[in-house]
């Protein structure tokens, strides 16, 4: 089994509501450094451009979104893996801008979700058929460090 968050190494000793609170000022400032022909642009083969990257992360956050919703609704939710990949497919033709706008939404709505559900809901017990027994602690953090391995890609397009 591997590990409960695999985005763990990314965490920086911040409190995880301030990285996740400023998480779409800093893409916003990425974007702007990138500039729009280049945010679709993949800076390698194989590689997600920065226009994938933040429609990736608002995907992400839309999962999110839903498996805290599961957790604190449900005793025991197990969650839905998904196939980044293949939701990638679908990203032709979505700009960096409109990805943002979606993203910024949804983690606002999150946000708001969290200051309510914690700590209270800290050790709400959940599975992830691939990771294993887990809390509604450790989604909060993986999305932390999830946004922190991502910021990390739009950096160094950036640069």
């Amino acid at each position: 089994m591997s590990e409960l968050n695999p985005y763990a190494k990314f965490l920086d000793g911040r409190p995880l509501e301030a990285i996740l609170g400023s998480t779409p000022e800093t893409i916003a400032s990425l974007l702007n450094t990138i500039g729009v022909e280049k945010s679709t642009q993949a800076p390698a083969p194989g590689k997600w451009s920065a226009a994938e990257i933040v429609a990736h992360l608002a995907d992400c956050e839309l999962v999110f979104a839903f498996r805290l919703r599961q957790t604190l609704a449900e005793d025991a939710h197990v969650i839905q893996p998904f196939d980044q990949d293949k939701w990638a497919g679908n990203y032709a033709g979505i700009t960096a801008a409109q990805a943002l706008a979606t993203f910024l939404a949804l983690r606002n709505w999150n946000l708001d979700l969290l200051r309510k559900s914690l700590p209270a809901a800290a050790g709400r017990a959940v599975t992830h058929p691939e990771r294993g027994a887990m809390t509604f602690q450790t989604i909060v953090e993986t999305m932390a460090g999830h946004d922190l391995n991502h910021l990390g890609q739009l950096r160094r397009i950036a640069q």
